[in-house]
């Protein structure tokens, strides 16, 4: 029977990491693969406790509807943490999501059509790209280095070609390089989305997660005509089970998110909701994330050792100051997927780089996770990998 599927499902392919998470749920494998957080660190008694203690004091009022835009002491309580990002929102401009995934795909909803133009940081987060794809844009992407995008690449794109919708980036500790934009092209970004009239998708999971250097303003904070999209979440400073995230942008922009996803999922959970909001209230946060960002830093550091101590030196590597990732550049004689497969047969998984990629050609690179593996796993794993890279050097 041949089923009549509407033409952008001939876009989408199953998310490559999400099939690697698959395989890497063997007990004996290694994984460098998912961007998990380590879960040893999840609040589970704190949350235990506020969970009854929600039911117990609203319990009717957690298990009912709630508004599209969300449980307002917890918007509330997102303002703040953005402040950290030296971005002023209110309440009423944050629109509570199902994760920022979601943020992501209501984006190419709200401002896609088929034909229309997306850039984006060359790489970039592959689940930004499966969640664009679905919509049928051109995509064209700029060269990352080391302190954000090409600029002079960014103008002569935004320059001469035609109907690009938004700009989509990841400042802090992208994902997957680790990179960081710095300061002076955060503003050139807002010069230019403001000069060629372009929407400006900030998307900053790790932003918080920032283990040395200085903690930078947002891009949200420099905007001057209210065109920055923000997309933040509490996967990784809290529990992704929870799947709670935000879309903060000018009123205008946010009710047409609102919109969407009235029309989507009506709301996010509202126990969820309530039970982030009560543990922002309740519990030191910023202690929580302080234990966070010491075990990250700890991994990365040790991972950083043994490529440094095992790898061949013709491999590179980034150093990312926080965030989740490391990338590694390989010769270009290399395929990554087909070292990803060695190496699954040394039970260690990774996810090669040219799933990070808008545009195909782009196979000798990889994408490391640091921060979900003990400290011991980090060691023999990297040193497994080693092997690997050695083999196929040869």
């Amino acid at each position: 029977m041949a089923f009549k599927y509407a033409r952008r499902m001939e876009r989408i392919k199953a998310s490559e990491i999400r099939e690697l998470l698959k395989l890497t749920a063997k007990p004996e494998i290694i994984s460098f693969a998912g961007g998990l957080p380590a879960s040893e660190l999840f609040p589970v008694n704190e949350m235990i406790e506020i969970s009854k203690k929600v039911l117990e004091e609203n319990g009717a009022q957690a298990m009912q509807y709630g508004q599209t835009e969300g449980f307002l002491p917890l918007r509330e309580e997102i303002t703040k943490r953005m402040k950290r990002g030296k971005a002023d929102v209110l309440p009423e401009e944050i629109l509570v999501t199902n994760g920022s995934q979601q943020g992501l795909d209501f984006s190419a909803r709200l401002f896609i059509n088929p034909g229309d133009t997306i850039v984006l940081e060359k790489p970039s987060y592959l689940g930004a790209i499966s969640a664009f794809k679905a919509y049928e844009p051109n995509f064209v992407d700029i060269e990352l280095e080391a302190d954000g995008m090409n600029m002079e690449e960014l103008e002569e794109t935004l320059k001469t070609v035609e109907n690009v919708k938004f700009i989509y980036v990841i400042p802090d500790f992208q994902n997957p390089t680790g990179k960081t934009w710095s300061v002076e092209k955060r503003k050139k970004l807002i010069e230019l989305g403001n000069k060629y009239d372009v929407v400006i998708i900030e998307d900053n999971p790790y932003g918080e997660l920032r283990f040395e250097g200085e903690f930078l303003p947002s891009i949200k904070h420099f905007d001057t005509e209210g065109r920055v999209v923000y997309l933040g979440t509490f996967s990784k400073i809290l529990c992704p089970g929870y799947r709670l995230g935000w879309v903060a942008a000018s009123p205008e922009i946010v009710n047409k998110y609102t919109l969407i996803k009235q029309g989507a999922d009506l709301q996010a959970s509202t126990i969820s909701q309530m039970e982030v909001a009560m543990f922002l209230k309740d519990y030191d946060i910023e202690a929580h994330i302080e234990k966070i960002k010491e075990v990250y830093k700890r991994r990365r550091d040790l991972m950083i050792k043994v490529m440094r101590e095992e790898f061949p030196e013709e491999v590179t590597y980034t150093y990312p100051e926080g965030g989740l990732f490391t990338w590694v550049t390989l010769p270009e004689r290399i395929n990554s997927r087909d070292l990803a497969v060695k190496a699954l047969e040394k039970n260690v998984a990774f996810v090669p780089g040219g799933s990070f990629y808008a545009n195909p050609g782009h196979e000798n690179s990889m994408r490391l996770n640091y921060s979900a593996m003990q400290d011991d796993k980090i060691v023999e794993g990297m040193k497994r990998l080693a092997v690997v890279i050695k083999e196929a050097l040869k």
